[in-house]
């Protein structure tokens, strides 16, 4: 089975940059090469429902943003490492949040919706203070 584990999150003040990862590594029925999944990030504010963030495609091609990070945070992958990335630059209050990477074997674009998603990674939280 697919192991995701997210690494990065801290405590920093608005206007601050942070970059997650999530390190891929066991296998699936499909094969345990890591380009043959889509992959997500999505978050979970406190009191709230998880929310999408963003996704990339199998071979990091294609991106999709939520609108409420476009412009400030990028998404990548090194299929290399097996490692998927978020980079969050201008992080404010409302970014505040536990980060989830999460891996989608059936589609080479990621969906927005997290049910798409089969594997999950335990989160990382994020604090940011004004």
């Amino acid at each position: 089975q697919v192991q995701l584990v997210e690494s990065g999150g801290g405590l920093v003040q608005a206007g601050d940059s942070l970059r997650l990862s999530c390190t891929a590594s066991g296998a699936t029925p499909f094969g345990n090469r890591f380009n043959v999944f889509a992959m997500g990030w999505f978050r979970q504010p406190p009191g709230k429902e998880r929310e999408f963030v963003a996704q990339i495609s199998w071979g990091g091609g294609n991106t999709t943003y939520a609108d409420s990070v476009l412009g400030r945070f990028t998404i990548s992958r090194d299929n290399a490492k097996s490692t998927l990335y978020l980079q969050m630059n201008n992080l404010n209050p409302e970014d505040t949040a536990t980060y989830y990477c999460a891996a989608d074997p059936k589609h080479e674009i990621g969906r927005r919706n997290a049910a798409e998603y089969d594997y999950w990674g335990q989160g990382t939280q994020v604090s940011v203070s004004s």
